[in-house]
């Protein structure tokens, strides 16, 4: 008797508690699981911030783009002097980050001791090339890119002397002032003058707009009527430079048409965000991200010049036509547009030798 008591007992706790069971959890409860079997992609930019409207700013949206697209959790953080790079970094890797993002050369010294420091981590390193097992590295062509807004420059200047103004004097710097000096003298032969000046030696250079500003007036006194700046944030002084003076400036990385309409002739793209964002779906939809080195150039779209309703009154058909010309035959090989890595890295075999 005892027993069927205590079977009963029991039978009657199972069914009062089986409608709590199969109850619907509620929104909240729903939002914590999912949370919690989020992947969680980190990105570290540089000095110059996600608001620089060019290269962080680029790579950022992609992520932003990886979260609302792939529901994936992200976390940015901001390198604000030369030395925050490794910490910051290995603050992602420690907390188990599924991906983790190094925007810009930068990063480089930095991303070499915590990749190795932790083999078990996914690091991406954007915009140069970095030879560890656990790290993809995501380049550009940008000399093609800049080789096509060197010609449109060219084709567009009055005075045929032309400016470029760079951040860091490094190597891919002096890639996009080679790349646009040769699409320069394609059109215009000997018959264009460079001017071309950098803003820093430190990683300051990227958000040092009044420097850029003093860099950029000297250029358009001298004559100068366009202006080809590649510095992250320190590009808005150029910006404001070519506004006041009534000449015109060319930007970078992405779409910057719009900071200043009828001043910017345009800019010269790389499609970091593009870059990016295939690379977040890929961890994804794979589970893992193949390793090795990842190039966008022209024949992949990963770079060019941007056309928008403020800079297409600029910009006549024949300047456009001749430049898509040139964008073909780069493409099918008929142009080989030198390449400053290539140059240094000829010097350093005979030198070595």
């Amino acid at each position: 008797m005892g027993q069927i008591r205590y079977v009963w007992f029991v039978l009657c706790i199972y069914l009062w508690g089986l409608p709590v069971l199969l109850t619907p959890l509620t929104a909240a409860a729903e939002k914590r699981l999912s949370s919690s079997s989020k992947l969680q992609f980190g990105m570290v930019v540089d000095r110059g911030g996600i608001d620089d409207q060019a290269f962080n700013t680029s790579a950022y949206r992609g992520l932003k783009k990886a979260e609302k697209e792939l529901g994936v959790s992200i976390k940015v953080v901001e390198a604000t002097d030369d030395n925050a790079s490794e910490p910051l970094l290995r603050r992602l890797a420690r907390k188990k980050f599924d991906l983790i993002f190094a925007v810009g050369v930068a990063h480089e010294d930095a991303l070499k001791k915590v990749a190795t420091e932790f083999p078990d981590r996914s690091f991406v390193y954007i915009d140069a090339k970095l030879d560890l097992p656990n790290v993809r590295s995501i380049v550009f062509d940008e000399h093609e890119g800049a080789f096509l807004v060197g010609a449109l420059a060219a084709l567009f200047s009055k005075t045929q002397k032309i400016g470029f103004i760079g951040g860091m004097e490094i190597p891919v710097m002096r890639r996009f002032a080679l790349g646009y000096e040769a699409g320069m003298k394609q059109v215009h032969s000997k018959k264009v003058k460079l001017i071309e000046n950098y803003i820093g030696v430190t990683t300051q250079a990227w958000n040092d707009p009044a420097k850029a500003k003093e860099l950029a007036r000297s250029q358009y006194d001298r004559g100068v009527d366009v202006i080809f700046v590649a510095a992250g944030a320190s590009g808005f002084g150029v910006f404001e430079a070519a506004e006041e003076r009534k000449r015109f400036a060319i930007g970078v990385d992405t779409n910057q048409n719009h900071l200043k309409p009828g001043r910017i002739l345009t800019s010269m793209l790389k499609q970091l965000d593009v870059a990016v964002y295939q690379t977040c779906s890929e961890r994804v939809k794979q589970g893992h991200i193949d390793f090795g080195v990842r190039s966008y150039g022209l024949k992949n779209d990963g770079v060019g010049f941007s056309l928008d309703e403020y800079n297409k009154p600029l910009l006549s058909q024949e300047i456009l036509d001749e430049v898509d010309l040139l964008k073909r035959q780069v493409t099918l090989g008929k142009i080989k547009v030198p390449d400053y890595y290539k140059m240094q890295s000829k010097i350093t075999l005979t030198t070595s030798r």
